[in-house]
C-alpha cells in the first residue's frame, strides 16, 4: 500500500469510528485533531487513536496498553499486530467496556 492509499484508509477509519461511537449507544464524547482521535469516557480515562504514517499502522492507546494495528486490504479491516491478533472493533469493544463499565458494543459501520 502506498502513502496516498494508507492516507485514504486511516481518514476513513477515523470519519468510520466516529459514526460507529455516534451509533453504539454509550455515552462517549471524542474529539479529532489532526488525524488523532480521543475517546474519553465518563470515568475520564480516555481511549486514543494515532496514524502512523511511517509504519503504515494505525496506533490505539488504552489503559491497559499500546496497540498497533495493520491494515488487511483482503478483508478490510485493521487486525493488532501481536498478541491473539484481535480486529479493531472487537478490540476497542472489548476497551471500552473495560474502561467504561457498562457494556459497549462498536461496530464498523
Amino acid at each position: 500500500m502506498n502513502e496516498s492509499e494508507f492516507q485514504e484508509i486511516v481518514e476513513q477509519t477515523i470519519e468510520d469510528l466516529q459514526d460507529a461511537i455516534d451509533d453504539c449507544g454509550t455515552d462517549i464524547d471524542y474529539d479529532e485533531i489532526g488525524g488523532v482521535l480521543t475517546l474519553e469516557f465518563e470515568s475520564g480515562s480516555k481511549i486514543i487513536f494515532s496514524k502512523q504514517s511511517a509504519m503504515n499502522q494505525l496506533w490505539m492507546a488504552a489503559i491497559s496498553g499500546g496497540f498497533h494495528f495493520d491494515y488487511d486490504q483482503d478483508n478490510e479491516q485493521w487486525i493488532c499486530d501481536s498478541g491473539e491478533k484481535e480486529e479493531m472493533y472487537a478490540m476497542l469493544s472489548r476497551l471500552a467496556t473495560e474502561q467504561s463499565g457498562e457494556e459497549v458494543v462498536i461496530s464498523k459501520p
